[in-house]
């Protein structure tokens, strides 16, 4: 598939740090003085932080991407140093990578003896560590929030898994219903088909208005599932849309892939995109359609 990723000029990068606030994925960290993409895997390539760069150390390249590899990617990152290999693996403990996170250190393990710094060193940082605000002041906070100030940007597309959720035992009930929601982001142009939370799942790709038409989305149709979202006639640049569907079948190997459409004639896009990604991508899987009427009944449910 092809991928919009940022490429950092170390010559240019004066290490202001202004591009880092602008990553609303916290793929960008300041480290050792410079700009450096920690997790090329959170990288959207939505290009926030180019125009924040004054220098124009910043650029976006769209170039094909195999599918990620955590081994090629902290292999990349030694040369960088200590401080950056931190980073990364914080990162993806962060963000509950686990699986990148055990290849990225069984990588590390079995290359032991090439390091230039002191491994025991990295693991026990690491093993110690918490999730911290962006500007490394030290308060503590869950891995589904973030606080922002000093100028820090919206965490709002920042990836993360919820894992296993339980219920607030403190403060206000706000809701009565459970939320089944096991990620973020959730709009199709947003998500990273390489996210761990994708792999070996059941995708339920829905239609924008689908969730505010069904009183139940949560409990009868969106349990056990992940979740993207997208409005076939309001959204633009469907490639990108074939692209990352074509990635989550390929690359991320779900399992099925439910389509929930409205039945208003413009809707049936929807399923066209997942029909031309299954036509694009190496595997098969199977395709479940469920077509909604705009007064909340189920009007289709069939395997195409």
């Amino acid at each position: 598939m092809k991928r919009d990723i940022i490429t950092i000029d170390r010559g240019k990068c004066t290490g202001c740090g202004i591009c880092v606030g602008g990553c609303h994925e916290g793929a960008l960290q300041l480290i050792d003085g410079k700009a450096v993409l920690v997790s090329e895997l959170m990288c959207d390539g939505l290009g926030a932080c180019v125009g924040d760069c004054p220098e124009g150390a910043i650029t976006i390249e769209h170039r094909e991407a195999e599918a990620y590899d955590e081994s090629v990617t902290i292999d990349k990152m030694v040369s960088n140093g200590k401080n950056t290999v931190i980073a990364h693996l914080k990162h993806l403990k962060d963000y509950n990578e686990k699986e990148y996170l055990r290849q990225g250190v069984e990588w590390l393990l079995a290359n032991r003896s090439n390091l230039n710094f002191n491994l025991d060193e990295v693991m026990q940082e690491v093993h110690n560590h918490s999730k911290k605000d962006a500007c490394g002041c030290g308060h503590q906070e869950s891995v589904h929030t973030q606080h922002q100030h000093h100028g820090e940007g919206c965490p709002g597309s920042a990836a993360r898994s919820f894992g296993n959720k339980t219920v607030m035992e403190h403060g206000p009930q706000m809701v009565s219903g459970k939320s089944e929601l096991a990620h973020w982001p959730v709009q199709l142009h947003l998500i990273n088909p390489q996210s761990g939370h994708f792999r070996g799942s059941n995708l339920l790709l829905a239609a924008d208005c689908v969730a505010f038409s069904l009183g139940n989305f949560h409990g009868d149709f969106l349990k056990g599932k992940t979740l993207a979202i997208a409005c076939p006639k309001l959204d633009t640049n469907k490639e990108s849309y074939i692209e990352k569907i074509t990635s989550l079948i390929d690359d991320a190997q779900v399992d099925t892939i439910t389509v929930m459409r409205m039945e208003v004639p413009c809707c049936g896009g929807l399923l066209q995109l997942a029909k031309v990604a299954m036509e694009n991508a190496k595997r098969k899987v199977p395709i479940k359609m469920i077509t909604v009427g705009i007064q909340g009944d189920i009007l289709e449910s069939t395997w195409v």
